[in-house]
Parts: structure tokens; C-alpha cells; sequence
């Protein structure tokens, strides 16, 4: 059995409609590496960063094959990769058009057995097993409280229209876009973009907010 699918657990927070919704999203703990960069970057910091979550994540739920299970631990699919994202230079939100400015923060969430113990023995299992360095991951908690989100159906590069509706409905219904130096854009990839036709990619889009 494949254990607790995340995705299916938690429909509220990865499988929103085409049109924007308030969501209080609850606290969360993450595998998280940040950087800079163009994310399309063959070979870049953003790749790179992507490729340790994903040793980590996996070494993670992989400690019952070899009498490591941690205190607490049950099956479960890997959720999905995340990002915030925001722009160098202190503009507020995404500039679709200047990629090589983006800053971000690449994060896996961890169920909820995941402790600072359980990630410090991950991280140095990795480096051994699988000769990666994870000195740039973190395990963090976030908190993200009130957000608008929206499914975005399509590629990458036309999130903008999708950000419009989320901004909309954000005016029409008594919010504030609350995006700052410590609440960022959000991003949930529920495909591999290697493998999924453009047109049919799914993402959600968050945008944290707060009462006008």
C-alpha cells in the first residue's frame, strides 16, 4: 500500500477549482533550500536545489527499508515539490519577465513524524549513501495563515492571467495582497514538467492576504 497521499488527504490545499478561494492554510514543516537565479538554468542552482529535496525526501521515507524508521513513522507519498518566490532588488511579487532575478525557496513538506533529529540523521545518511552535500537545506515550519489560491492550468509562463483573477477576486472581497519580505507568492507543482505536456500542467497559485 502506498500509504497517506497528501494530495488526496488535503484536497483544500493542492486541488483548488479554476477560480480563486480564501484558504487558511495551517502550519507545515519542510524540507526547504534557498537560492537565486533562472530556475530554467541547465545545470543551475535551482535544479540543483530540487535534486537534494528529493534525496532527502526519499531517504526520508525510505529509513523502514533499512531498520531506521523513526518514532511515528507511516507510509506516505512524497508530496509535491513548492516554491515562493519573490524578485531581487525588493519589488513585490513576480516579474515573469526577468527569471534571472528571482530569489526562491524550494521546499518538500515532511509529515509530521519529520523532527530536527529525524532531518539531521536524513541529511547525514544522503551524504553517505548518495554523496550529496545538504549543508544548504533546512527542516522549517511555515505558517502561512489566510491566502488566496487558484488552480493554474497551462504553462509556466502564463500564471500572470492567472494571478489577475486571484488579484480580483482579492479586491472584490475585503482583502489586501499581503505579499512582503516574510509572506511570499507560492507555488505547488502537481506535475513533472519533464513528462507533462505544457498545456495541461497543473499548479496551484497562493498569495498570502490580510483583512483591508
Amino acid at each position: 500500500m502506498p500509504g497517506i497521499d497528501y494530495k488526496k488527504e488535503y484536497k483544500d490545499l493542492y486541488a483548488p477549482k479554476t477560480t480563486p478561494m480564501q484558504i487558511l492554510v495551517p502550519p507545515m514543516t519542510f524540507i526547504t533550500v534557498g537560492g537565486a537565479g533562472d530556475p530554467n538554468a541547465e545545470g543551475g542552482a535551482y535544479q540543483g536545489a530540487v535534486g537534494l529535496l528529493y534525496a532527502l525526501s526519499y531517504t526520508v521515507k525510505m529509513s523502514k527499508m533499512g531498520g531506521s524508521a523513526p518514532e511515528g513513522y507511516f507510509d506516505y507519498v512524497i508530496p509535491p515539490l513548492e516554491g515562493l518566490w519573490w524578485m531581487a532588488g525588493g519589488f513585490q511579487g513576480v516579474d515573469y519577465t526577468r527569471k534571472s532575478d528571482f530569489c526562491w525557496i524550494s521546499m518538500i513538506r515532511q509529515p509530521e513524524f519529520v523532527t530536527k533529529e529525524v532531518f539531521s540523521w536524513a541529511c547525514d545518511e544522503a551524504r553517505k549513501k548518495k554523496g550529496v552535500d545538504p549543508s544548504s537545506a533546512k527542516l522549517e515550519t511555515l505558517d502561512e495563515g489566510l491566502c488566496v489560491q487558484c488552480m493554474h492550468i497551462g504553462p509556466f509562463d502564463d500564471e500572470p492571467a492567472t494571478v489577475a483573477k486571484i488579484e480580483a477576486f482579492i479586491r472584490e472581497n475585503g482583502l489586501k495582497n499581503d505579499i512582503n519580505d516574510v509572506r511570499h507568492h507560492h507555488e505547488i507543482y502537481l506535475g513533472d514538467p519533464r513528462k507533462t505536456d505544457p498545456k495541461k500542467m497543473k499548479t496551484v497559485l497562493r498569495i498570502p492576504v490580510k483583512k483591508a
